[in-house]
């Protein structure tokens, strides 16, 4: 089993929900209103997501990567601040 899939994979699972979930819930909710006689009031249409997988797939690996590559100046830079604010304090 793949853990992570291609984007183009997550897009067509993504699609796929929207179309066979609401129906779902629907027949689950006839099927608790058949065995328990209760009437549900009907729900909402679920909100439609515009939101494409493709366009943000990779911003974690990219903001990580990001991180990643300024951490040896930022180190740099807080090691310098910190050696003189010690500097300053042992005058």
């Amino acid at each position: 089993m793949e853990l992570l899939g291609s984007s183009d994979k997550s897009q067509a699972v993504l699609q796929k929900a929207e179309e066979v979930v609401p129906n779902a819930v629907y027949q689950f909710s006839q099927y608790v209103c058949e065995q328990t006689g209760l009437k549900l009031p009907q729900l909402p249409a679920p909100p439609k997501f515009n939101f494409h997988i493709l366009d943000s797939w990779n911003s974690g690996i990219i903001t990580m990567m990001s991180a990643l590559s300024v951490a040896p100046s930022k180190a740099w830079e807080y090691s310098k601040e910190g050696w003189e604010y010690l500097k300053e304090r042992t005058k």
